[in-house]
């Protein structure tokens, strides 16, 4: 990573000129659904895109709800829902965020563009050139290079300074409500988030891996971990998503089936479903939830909240430069 491969990313990320296209109706960039105040996600306020789901310039909607992008360059254990992309992946092509962004070009889904068509264009914008010289040493447009400083540009966008953040580091206190909920949080007798969403031994506050967490019954086995495993306790199993910024991000689990964070807690505390593929880590599952009575669950949302970061939200370095090259 460069300083000047991180800011042509980030001019990439934003210019809608990657989709290939020049008309104004044809244009679509990264940022045109990763909105960096919903925690680059298009969170479900999109003004376009309907209740979180999104779809491309083609209108085929996306397979599932969208990743935030927070932290991705901790995350060893791979990307999308069924961690697809990973450095293990036995196809070259498929392995890491680089992979990401031209697969982001040519899904029908997102962009629905072609890479030749990408590069040349970007090629032919006067200043842009000259960015990649400074970049990668040479004026020469590729694609794996505009995948590169897009990559760069993504692996910058750290969270790490929510109230919990603050409250860890001792510059500020907790309200009896959000320490009732750490502790909901962080202990297997309480709401027993943190097998899979970590706390204060994972700042992350996700493992990165991939769970059944009892929300069916009934498992196709099309789009889960199983896909890439073939292994039949991963039917069913989705990534756990990180909880940073987790108010801003909804809907809520990969299909978008819960659009609020009242809607999720109340499935984890009564609506468990049991399946001979449960995760272990449910250790509810036998009484089909946590059963977390309402203080209990107000007091839990109030601590998940502590993990907003307005600076994150707002930090100037991660949002669109003030002009792109003509």
């Amino acid at each position: 990573m460069t300083v000047e491969g991180v800011e042509l990313g980030r001019l990439l990320f934003y210019d809608g000129r990657v989709s290939g296209r020049t008309h104004p109706d044809s244009l679509m960039s990264c940022a045109t659904c990763h909105l960096q105040h919903n925690s680059f996600e298009c969170g479900i306020d999109h003004p376009v895109y309907e209740n979180g789901f999104t779809h491309g310039l083609t209108g085929i909607p996306t397979p599932h709800v969208m990743l935030p992008m927070i932290n991705l360059i901790w995350n060893y254990n791979g990307y999308l829902w069924n961690g697809k992309i990973a450095n293990d992946n036995p196809n070259p092509s498929f392995r890491n965020i680089e992979d990401l962004v031209w697969m982001g070009v040519l899904a029908p889904h997102e962009m629905n563009g072609d890479t030749n068509r990408t590069k040349a264009l970007i090629a032919s914008i006067p200043g842009y050139p000259e960015m990649f010289k400074k970049a990668f040493g040479t004026e020469k447009v590729t694609m794996k290079r505009i995948s590169m400083a897009v990559a760069q540009f993504v692996r910058t966008l750290i969270s790490s300074n929510a109230k919990f953040d603050r409250y860890m580091r001792g510059e500020e206190q907790l309200t009896g409500s959000e320490l009732n909920g750490f502790v909901l949080f962080t202990t297997e007798e309480g709401a027993d988030c943190f097998h899979c969403h970590g706390g204060y031994g994972n700042p992350l506050f996700t493992t990165n891996l991939f769970y059944n967490n009892g929300k069916d019954t009934v498992f196709p086995g099309t789009d889960d971990r199983y896909v890439l495993t073939g292994d039949p306790m991963d039917l069913g199993a989705y990534k756990a998503s990180t909880l940073r910024n987790i108010e801003l991000t909804g809907p809520y689990m990969h299909d978008g089936r819960f659009a609020t964070l009242e809607e999720v807690i109340e499935f984890y505390a009564h609506g468990l479903l049991w399946s001979p593929y449960i995760n272990p880590l449910m250790h509810h599952i036998a009484n089909g939830g946590t059963q977390l009575i309402p203080t209990e669950k107000a007091d839990l949302i109030a601590f998940i909240k502590t993990l907003r970061d307005d600076e994150f939200l707002s930090n100037p370095a991660f949002g669109p430069p003030g002009e792109l090259p003509e």
